[in-house]
């Protein structure tokens, strides 16, 4: 099964959630906000309708300050509201009114509640300020003469309302104060109060015995000729001994209707909402993938020990703070890897090398016990000869052989004790300046008998030669060693040739030594410089030395510095080395 990246999935669940989320939120919506509101208003206005009351119980308000409280509450309710008795009658001034002073001095309320109902904007219009000269047409209140209800208010040449001919007075004077209604209260809130009045006057006994202990009243009231829902809210409280009752009225048809259309709404922005969560959903996934993606390839690489590659994540969060951590993590493996790798080289070169020292030294071991084998058997059958007895004659030529037998192993362990010494490092050189062709022409004459024997001759021939730095012992002891090892391997009637040139070109001098005679196979010049190594298996320790010669010569060569090797000519076997 092909697994899902982590793009989709955070994709998936991203889209889930948030489709989730808005179901859960349009659903609430459009099942319950018409409940939720409709409590919110309910509780809302009710309190403040209570506090209203409470204050007007408590507190000797002036008229004018009740006024203000009332229309506070419009405001703050949008619901229009008057005091009223159990059969309905207004015990307060109307809040929208102007007071208007006539000629002979009388104040006369002019009241607009009914007038706003109808022709609100027409009165704002108007302007009506202090001082300005209005006449009024209307009808008196037959309770308080001194309020009129206008049906045609007139400023200079502009008029609002209708008149309608019955029991009608006309007044003019100049307007004293006002109050007027603002653009928050609805003409219709206050015709609605009226209308409310006329239904829910007078109370019944039920609803009085009620109010009369004190509990307020919230009721849902259908406009019979319209079907829309309101709340009546009616508040008790005494004043003067008297129980009197804040009537208000909130219209909840707006909220119905809001939420209707609502529900049509919510259609078109649904699908609108989905393509938005998509979108947000493959955003989101996108941006926290992203990095998640990079390291795990980071930690992909990590796996097949590749520290190469590894890029921080430039964010400055967790994520950033992740990859920082790793790339530091990445460095100090890689660091400790190539540490790891030099010491695991390290270890496998001493480990070669022991092998190779074990080896040698195995092989140092047998070719040494070997090479003593021999003269120690000579020298024990020619002692065992002289204990039997042998005849007087042979006695020199017994004791002759076992001191030359001896003097060979004296020089072959000679040999091993100063090889073991260059090896280990346990030799200080004393180094003094001289030169070579001296040196040798001293070698030469001591090993004249020797080269005599083979009628082979020694030419030395010095070019320009420069004095070497180098410790006098032991480079005679090389010296020596070429010589001999010249002469063992060089033809009857041959000459061994010997230059000491400076090398113009590389600035250094060079040693020579040349003899005629067999060529050493190609693949063995190198191992000609072992320990015990003769290039023919067959040839017998008399033909040689000890096999120590060049393995000596090549540890005091080292030991100097000295550039040094060996290579066949057409004729013969050439071993040099340089120095400076």
């Amino acid at each position: 099964m092909r697994k899902r990246g982590i793009t989709v999935k955070l994709f998936a669940v991203t889209a889930l959630f948030f489709m989730v989320f808005y179901a859960m939120i349009m659903i609430f919506q459009l099942l319950f906000f018409d409940r939720f509101y409709q409590h919110y208003k309910t509780k809302e206005v009710a309190k403040h309708i209570h506090q209203l009351a409470e204050g007007y119980e408590k507190n000797s308000w002036s008229e004018d300050e009740l006024t203000k409280q009332t229309l506070s509450y419009m405001r703050e309710t949008k619901s229009p509201l008057t005091i009223v008795d159990a059969d309905g009658y207004q015990l307060v001034q109307d809040p929208f009114n102007i007071m208007l002073e006539k000629e002979d001095g009388n104040v006369v309320e002019v009241s607009l509640s009914l007038l706003v109902i109808n022709y609100g904007k027409q009165i704002r219009a108007l302007n009506i300020t202090k001082g300005d000269t209005l006449i009024v047409q209307g009808e008196p209140d037959a309770m308080v003469p001194s309020v009129i209800y206008p049906s045609v208010i007139t400023k200079d040449t502009s008029s609002i309302g209708e008149a309608s001919g019955e029991n009608e007075v006309t007044i003019e004077g100049k307007v004293k104060s006002t109050s007027l209604p603002k653009n928050g209260v609805t003409n219709r809130g206050l015709g609605l109060l009226y209308d409310a009045l006329l239904e829910w006057f007078p109370l019944d006994e039920a609803q009085i015995k009620q109010l009369s202990n004190g509990e307020s009243m919230q009721r849902d009231w259908v406009e019979p000729w319209s079907g829309k829902h309101n709340l009546v809210l009616i508040e008790p409280f005494k004043k003067d001994g008297e129980i009197q009752y804040m009537f208000s009225v909130t219209s909840l048809q707006e909220i119905k209707d809001t939420n209707e259309a609502l529900r049509i709404f919510y259609i078109y922005i649904g699908i609108a909402g989905i393509f938005l969560i998509l979108l947000l959903s493959i955003f989101y996934s996108r941006l926290v993938s992203r990095p998640l993606i990079k390291l795990n390839e980071m930690a992909k690489k990590m796996v097949h020990l590749d520290f190469s590659s590894a890029k921080p994540i430039k964010q400055k969060d967790e994520l950033g703070s992740l990859s920082n951590n790793m790339l530091i993590m990445a460095q100090n493996l890689n660091v400790a890897l190539n540490d790891l790798k030099q010491a695991n080289g390290k270890l496998k070169e001493d480990m070669e090398k022991r092998e190779q020292m074990e080896k040698e030294q195995r092989e140092f071991f047998e070719y040494a016990s070997h090479e003593l084998k021999t003269p120690l058997s000579i020298v024990k059958s020619f002692a065992e000869g002289l204990q039997d007895g042998v005849s007087p004659d042979k006695q020199d030529h017994y004791i002759e052989v076992i001191i030359e037998e001896a003097d060979k192993m004296e020089g072959l362990i000679k040999d091993m004790l100063d090889l073991a010494k260059l090896e280990n490092g346990a030799i200080k050189l004393r180094k003094v300046s001289f030169l070579l062709s001296e040196m040798i022409e001293g070698l030469a004459d001591k090993l004249f008998c020797i080269a005599k024997e083979k009628n082979v001759s020694i030419e030395i021939m010095p070019k320009n030669e420069q004095p070497i730095l180098a410790d006098y012992e032991w480079m005679e002891r090389v010296m020596k060693n070429f010589l001999i090892n010249a002469v063992r391997h060089s033809e009857p009637n041959s000459v061994i040739a010997i230059r000491i040139e400076l090398d113009q070109e590389k600035g250094d001098s060079v040693f020579i030594i040349e003899n005629k005679g067999m060529q050493i196979p190609e693949e063995q010049l190198d191992k000609i410089w072992k320990r015990f190594y003769r290039t023919e298996s067959s040839r017998s320790r008399m033909t040689g030395g000890t096999g120590l010669g060049l393995a000596i010569v090549q540890q005091i060569l080292d030991l100097h510095g000295f550039h040094y090797g060996a290579e066949n000519m057409p004729d013969g076997v050439r071993f040099y080395f340089r120095f400076k």
